[in-house]
């Protein structure tokens, strides 16, 4: 493992881990590794963990080898129809792609030299033991809540189970770095466009309309825009482009920003409820069952 690869080999696994693998290398699906093969990890139902609702969808689905079937899995059976927290095999869990290992407490400069989100983080890990105590409650709960792509997503639930830490934030409500480095591309995305006289929309509004399947360095962005218009105008463009986009995932990093909040894990079902806006729905339960 070294500055641009996080690859490891099954032997350096290490109960406690976050682990992640590419899925046609269009996002990273990530988990928690508990020990004896096993992998804690948060999922939609059949697999989706992106969800879009689009062709992207497809993709993946067909990318990803199927277990259920005729060709069930000997340890974990069929998880086609099992969503939230989930328990899978090594194998199961890596669906054939090879085995990375997220890294924390890395500094800044190295948060920014990592091409892609989604590998790292500033935040620094809580004892293994803590992480795996983590993982197991949620497990044996459910209690991660829902999941969506850009605000609750398996990478948000690693991160959750690592560090212990949630974002509240009413313009951005994930710690995933994957969905964070779009935020940041989607404001370079803007000015370039903004530049060019394509859009006269807000950064945020043109962060909105960055596709998840888009996540790809702005700094490779404003170079081939600058290689396509050999001019002064362009080359500074993609110098502020680039800042620009090293400069956002610094400040989303879960590690940096301020609106994050320590969450025991036995509070954390309750809390899930308040911030998916069903805690009123819980309570009128609560009333009904009183009367």
């Amino acid at each position: 493992m070294g500055l641009f690869s996080n690859k490891i080999s099954r032997d350096e696994l290490k109960a406690g881990d976050h682990i992640y693998s590419w899925r046609s290398y269009i996002y990273s699906h990530h988990g928690i590794y508990v020990g004896d093969r096993k992998v804690i990890h948060f999922t939609r139902r059949g697999g989706l963990e992106i969800g879009t609702g689009t062709y992207l969808d497809k993709i993946i689905e067909i990318s990803v080898p199927r277990h259920g079937g005729d060709n069930p899995c000997p340890n974990c059976r069929d998880q086609s129809t099992l969503d939230g927290v989930i328990s899978s095999c090594l194998d199961c869990f890596l669906a054939g792609g090879n085995l990375y290992l997220f890294q924390y407490d890395v500094s800044k400069a190295i948060l920014v030299a990592k091409q892609r989100g989604g590998t790292c983080t500033t935040a620094p890990s809580d004892p293994p033991e803590e992480v795996v105590h983590r993982a197991k409650c949620l497990l044996s709960g459910n209690g991660f809540g829902e999941y969506h792509l850009l605000d609750n997503n398996c990478e948000d639930f690693a991160i959750y189970c690592k560090t212990g830490l949630l974002v509240f934030s009413v313009t951005k409500s994930g710690s995933s770095s994957q969905v964070n480095a779009v935020c940041a591309a989607g404001g370079v995305a803007s000015l370039a466009l903004r530049y060019l006289g394509v859009v006269r929309t807000a950064g945020k509004a043109a962060s909105l309309a960055v596709s998840p399947a888009s996540v790809v360095s702005a700094a490779a962005c404003a170079i081939s825009t600058t290689l396509g218009f050999v001019t002064t105008g362009f080359a500074a463009m993609a110098v502020v482009g680039y800042g620009k986009y090293c400069i956002g995932r610094v400040a989303y990093d879960v590690g940096v920003r301020k609106d994050v909040r320590k969450v025991p894990v036995e509070e954390l079902a309750t809390l899930m409820a308040v911030l998916e806006g069903s805690l009123d729905n819980l309570d009128n339960t609560n009333i009904d069952k009183n009367k």
